[in-house]
């Protein structure tokens, strides 16, 4: 009897209820863990604040340096009058070198898990940061009634120029420490230490930098 070719069926079972080869949707994952689930914010790593105060300080610096050399070649110039600088920078100046201090202090308090004492120093810190610029306002006003404006000579030029540029950058450096001293760090991505020492940099970086102006405004009169 000849061979019959049985031809080959193919079965496709259609399981509804659970039984058979069924195709398994892909797993998304919505969250950052593997269970789908979203993870809680973990803390940056804090080198990107550091680089990045590092960035703005260069930036401020490289800005001020270019006034100071403009300031030290214009000072020859045939229509230099000098200036007298007001005594009451020396108040502002001694001012903001306690805020240094006070802010140093705060820090300390922070490192020793007194959260009070570092919100009393740090405060402190901010009522002197706005001391100085009221200080800053009043030494334009004694200019002002001696009949020297910005335009009246180079000298008195330069002078409200540096004055009014530190102002400018340092007020910054006081909404900085408005925003350290009031933030909730519960569910922020750094902590209250690193965010202290990164404005602790920019704070002391605006204390030489003024400490280099009030040099170079007085000995290069």
């Amino acid at each position: 009897m000849p061979a019959t070719a049985t031809p080959e069926i193919e079965v496709v079972i259609d399981d509804r209820h659970g039984g058979g080869h069924r195709d398994i949707p892909p797993v998304r994952h919505y969250g950052g863990g593997d269970d789908g689930k979203k993870r809680p914010n973990r803390p940056a790593s804090p080198t990107r604040y550091y680089t990045a105060i590092a960035i703005g300080i260069v930036s401020v610096l490289m800005f001020f340096m270019a006034l100071a050399s403009a300031f030290l070649v214009r000072k020859g110039g045939p229509d230099w009058v000098p200036l007298r600088i007001p005594s009451l920078l020396w108040f502002n100046t001694a001012v903001l070198v306690i805020s240094s201090g006070t802010l140093e202090i705060a820090r300390k308090r922070l490192s020793l898990s007194d959260l009070p004492g570092f919100k009393r120093y740090w405060g402190i810190t901010t009522a002197l940061g706005f001391v100085f610029l009221i200080g800053q306002l009043l030494a334009w006003r004694i200019l002002v009634s001696q009949g020297i404006y910005l335009a009246s000579n180079p000298a008195s030029s330069f002078f409200y120029i540096f004055t009014g540029a530190h102002a400018v950058h340092l007020l910054g450096g006081i909404g900085g420490l408005i925003y350290v001293g009031q933030r909730n760090y519960d569910r922020a991505k750094i902590t209250r230490e690193v965010a202290a020492e990164v404005t602790s940099y920019y704070w002391h970086f605006m204390d030489v930098l003024w400490l280099f102006l009030v040099v170079l405004m007085f000995l290069a009169k």
